[in-house]
């Protein structure tokens, strides 16, 4: 990773891609009412907190950490449907009982999170704001085709640096993160994105062995171990880590001890080129749009029921990123060469 990030562009570059994302994604017209919430606890807050001001000049902007929590809820209660909310956080605010995001998604607000920033250092800054940059035409279009494929398809097959791991399954019907919100009930959520999701729709049917290059330890942060560890996974549970780690260890016992065993659940198709098993940042929620294949550990999956599992037992959701060699679909290449091939 570089040692630091270039100041001089970092403010163009937030500004050119937050104003993507506000005109392109988020469909944001002129004058149309907003609410920025930021603190200044870490580089990336302050430069995207400078960049929403430039690119939203008519909006309330508020200052965290010289407002109290019950007068920023009360900037929210004037805006109606369709108006915006953007968080933009060194950690993650509380405002209240529950999370804000969800509380403003159920009166039609518009959100766009940026959560726990202070986890980038500054030699991460510029992988951030690469991954920023919001193109529909790959977005949306390698979205849509993925989505396609993943639902058609009867099996699957992750070739991951001579092993393999094996969906003898169809899959659920593929989640979107593309920024195209036509067809969703919410417009917005978390930044960067680029992602579509899925998982066996019989996690039992899920065999084989799959070598992980970097995983969320139990700080929620991106952990590489040294050497990449193999999971090996029968009938859709994490049996053994070959190569494991102590912290890996930790959460593998963590799950172990609140949930009994180890379901394999999600399967990510990461889209975001701006991150990669080499251009890595820290916050978790963040990485987890890398272009590539990660999966999640555990048996909590909000976005699918399954039989065997239920939801109020569920407590944990890991994720985990796949050395990969390619990915196939039936019998066709989706995924060689650290790039989508649909």
């Amino acid at each position: 990773m570089p040692q630091s990030f270039d100041a001089s562009t970092a403010d163009e570059t937030a500004r050119r891609h937050l104003h993507d994302i506000l005109t392109l994604a988020i469909e944001i017209k002129p004058g149309q009412a907003a609410v920025v919430v930021a603190d200044s606890q870490s580089e990336l807050a302050k430069i995207l907190s400078s960049a929403y001001r430039h690119c939203l000049p008519q909006a309330k902007h508020i200052d965290f950490d010289a407002v109290a929590p019950d007068c920023i809820l009360a900037e929210f209660e004037p805006l109606v449907a369709g108006d915006l909310v953007v968080l933009v956080q060194s950690t993650s605010f509380r405002l209240g009982a529950y999370r804000i995001r969800v509380e403003l998604f159920k009166r039609g607000l518009k959100v766009i999170e940026h959560p726990h920033l202070a986890r980038m250092t500054s030699a991460q800054v510029s992988y951030y704001l690469d991954a920023l940059a919001y193109d529909p035409a790959y977005f949306r279009t390698l979205g849509h085709a993925l989505k396609q494929r993943i639902d058609q398809a009867k099996s699957g097959v992750i070739h991951s640096h001579g092993e393999r791991l094996l969906f003898a399954s169809p899959f659920e019907p593929a989640k979107l993160n593309v920024g195209d919100y036509s067809e969703m009930n919410n417009v917005g959520g978390q930044f960067p994105i680029g992602e579509v999701f899925t998982e066996a729709s019989d996690l039992e049917c899920v065999n084989g062995r799959v070598r992980i290059f970097a995983f969320g330890d139990t700080s929620f942060a991106v952990n590489q171990p040294e050497i990449p560890l193999t999971l090996v996974v029968e009938r859709g549970r994490v049996t053994e880590a070959i190569d494991s780690t102590p912290e890996f260890n930790r959460v593998l016992a963590n799950i172990r001890n609140d949930e009994g065993e180890i379901w394999l659940r999600e399967l990510g198709f990461g889209l975001n080129r701006a991150l990669t098993s080499t251009r890595r940042v820290n916050d978790i929620g963040t990485y987890e749009r890398m272009c590539g294949i990660h999966l999640s550990l555990g048996a909590k999956h909000g976005a699918y029921s399954k039989p065997q599992i239920r939801r109020t037992d569920a407590r944990h959701h890991v994720d985990v990123f796949a050395l990969t060699e390619a990915v196939q679909l039936d019998n066709d290449i989706v995924f060689r060469d650290n790039a989508w091939q649909v």
